[in-house]
């Protein structure tokens, strides 16, 4: 089987954006692997008490995705920028949940097919960064994309810089900033 191209994939997201239900049907195949990359690149950050799985997170990520019709998908990059974006939003939802039924007392525990992975990165606090990543969006909304691009999409400078339309130098630049900024943030709030 060959790989399908960014224009194809392309052609298929705007016949979709244009109602057109049966490319989404030929799409879901072409992308779902890559989704799945993404989405297990976002849970290697949480820790290793973490309930939820990559499969949940790529199924909720396309519930959402289609239930938020009509959307105006200009290409792959566009796409797969949305898809790290409602990635974020799913397990920042979640994280608050967690927190919100830990301090009542409850746990909460979501059931999939897929076998947990043990987790070797670092817990990482999903609400405190959400928290400081909104912030940073707020005040430069370029290096607020740049990290959702590259920390939850997995993107790389190259790929950022095309979805932006800057050069990989200025995703460099503006990634190094970021991560000053939201650490220094993330710890002050503490």
């Amino acid at each position: 089987m060959t790989h399908p191209s960014a224009h194809d994939i392309s052609q298929l997201l705007r016949s979709w954006s244009e109602g057109d239900q049966a490319a989404l049907d030929t799409l879901v195949p072409l992308v779902y692997d890559e989704l799945h990359r993404l989405a297990h690149h976002y849970m290697r950050h949480e820790g290793r008490d973490h309930v939820l799985q990559t499969t949940a997170v790529v199924h909720e990520t396309f519930l959402r995705l289609t239930r938020s019709r009509p959307l105006d998908l200009q290409d792959r990059a566009h796409f797969f920028a949305i898809c790290s974006r409602l990635m974020r939003q799913i397990l920042v939802d979640f994280a608050r949940s967690r927190q919100r039924q830990k301090r009542a007392g409850e746990t909460v525990r979501l059931e999939s097919d897929e076998q947990a992975q043990p987790v070797v990165s670092r817990d990482i606090d999903l609400v405190a960064l959400d928290d400081a990543l909104t912030s940073l969006s707020q005040m430069d909304a370029r290096k607020g994309k740049i990290v959702e691009l590259r920390f939850f999409g997995g993107l790389s400078v190259e790929e950022t810089g095309e979805v932006l339309d800057v050069s990989p130098e200025t995703v460099t630049r503006d990634w190094r900033l970021a991560r000053a900024w939201l650490l220094k943030e993330m710890n002050s709030a503490r």
